[in-house]
């Protein structure tokens, strides 16, 4: 049976895990990527960030994007959680803190979760080229949904 989860049971799925799937939409055309976040719950807003590319661009033109975050044992036991949200980058200052924010975050979790110890930011998120500079970017949260299969 198919259950929703309560907004309790959604922020614990997205506090504990920091690996998601990206939706958005590009001339048309949806488009769904991974990519490694933290879940700031005081902010109500998933922290990312990336080079400069594709995806950026598109959540550029279509701030409408989506995350969904699932964790999956067995076909009879799972639990999936969606977020709605908008697209929204951030520069300088506010960049740097979000940016900071994210890696500590991102580290905590894996620290709990696999008990492995990371220095450095490129351990476990995409990589940045010697010279760019990372897009720092919000998903400003507007609704979490979620559901579980139970047997």
């Amino acid at each position: 049976m198919i259950k929703n989860l309560d907004q309790k049971e959604c922020d614990f799925i997205l506090e504990n895990n920091y690996i998601g799937h990206l939706s958005y939409i590009y001339k048309n055309k949806p488009y769904v990527v991974p990519i490694t976040y933290y879940y700031d719950q005081v902010n109500k807003a998933i922290i990312c960030y990336s080079g400069e590319g594709h995806k950026i661009a598109a959540m550029r033109k279509n701030n409408a994007i989506s995350l969904q975050v699932a964790e999956i044992s067995t076909v009879n036991n799972w639990k999936s959680v969606l977020v709605h949200g908008k697209f929204e980058q951030h520069f300088g200052s506010d960049a740097k803190a979000y940016l900071h924010a994210f890696s500590l975050g991102v580290k905590d979790v894996i620290m709990e979760k696999e008990h492995t110890k990371l220095d450095y930011i490129s351990e476990f998120s995409s990589k940045i080229y010697k010279g760019d500079i990372p897009i720092v970017y919000l998903i400003r949260i507007e609704e979490i949904t979620g559901k579980k299969r139970v047997h």
